[in-house]
């Protein structure tokens, strides 16, 4: 009499047929089946001892059921990427939670180069300036109107120019006859001390300080001999063809001021009228 041979499990005998061999005994393959197989995440059927089982995440999957969840390709070798909880191919998460280039369209793939600005994404190599076509990467850069110039394009395109010495002002200066002018470049004609800041006055267009337009253009003052610029020293007196300062414009022999006031002239002097009556 032969020896029993039977399931672990159903107690029927293995003689003739497909068994699996465990350290608990042998068993049949439904038996087998039941007691030791995984249950597939995504069909929730068993995953048979013959069927190919993947693994992820303590989730145990058919091959077949290893799928994307948006396209159902299969991830059985392909790389992939798990979103709240499901699979997605590279391809379909990119498309799903990637952003776009905005210069080129295509996606820009996690953990690769990229520059965010405004709200839009950028491969590092597709944020251009929009004149001189040079990667920005971290360089400066000067947005406008939707384009972006590296600091050089945008000062040689927008910024002013100086109206001396016809280079860009990336900073300060002041305005002179509704032109730019670098602080440095605006100085005086004659002696070439810089006027930002200071009184000054112009002739022919050419800028002069107080002092260099007294002594080269302004009438002098009979009394005192002194350039009348009419900047500083206030109003001034002219008769025929002589002016004096207002302080200056007095009698000769009493020195009673004759602004406003009737005077005789006398000689190259002139006189109050009471000065003039008494004689010499």
């Amino acid at each position: 009499m032969s020896e029993a041979f039977d399931c672990a499990k159903c107690s029927e005998s293995l003689y003739g047929r497909k068994y699996i061999q465990t350290d608990n005994g042998p068993y049949c393959v439904p038996c087998y089946d039941n007691t030791f197989a995984n249950t597939c995440a995504e069909c929730q059927q068993l995953i048979g001892h013959d069927s190919r089982e993947l693994f992820y995440e303590d989730r145990h999957f058919h091959e077949g059921c290893f799928r994307c969840c948006r396209c159902q390709r299969s991830l059985a070798d392909e790389p992939f990427t798990c979103q709240d909880s499901e699979l997605l191919c590279n391809d379909c998460y990119c498309s799903a939670f990637s952003s776009q280039c905005s210069a080129c369209g295509e996606t820009v793939m996690p953990g690769s180069r990229k520059l965010e600005y405004g709200g839009q994404t950028w491969h590092e190599h597709c944020f251009l300036c929009s004149s001189c076509e040079q990667p920005l990467g971290s360089r400066s850069f000067v947005p406008d109107k939707g384009a972006h110039y590296c600091v050089p394009c945008y000062e040689n395109k927008f910024a002013p120019r100086c109206a001396r010495c016809s280079k860009t002002l990336t900073q300060g200066g002041v305005t002179y006859r509704d032109q730019p002018w670098h602080r440095e470049c605006l100085v005086c004609t004659g002696c070439q001390t810089p006027l930002a800041g200071q009184q000054f006055t112009s002739r022919d267009d050419d800028p002069y300080c107080v002092a260099c337009f007294g002594e080269l253009f302004a009438p002098k003052c009979s009394s005192c001999k002194r350039p009348i610029t009419g900047l500083g020293e206030g109003k001034y007196v002219s008769f025929e063809d002589r002016h004096w300062h207002h302080s200056c414009f007095s009698c000769a022999r009493c020195s009673t001021s004759l602004v406003g006031q009737g005077f005789v002239p006398d000689g190259d002097q002139v006189l109050c009228q009471g000065c003039s009556q008494a004689g010499p």
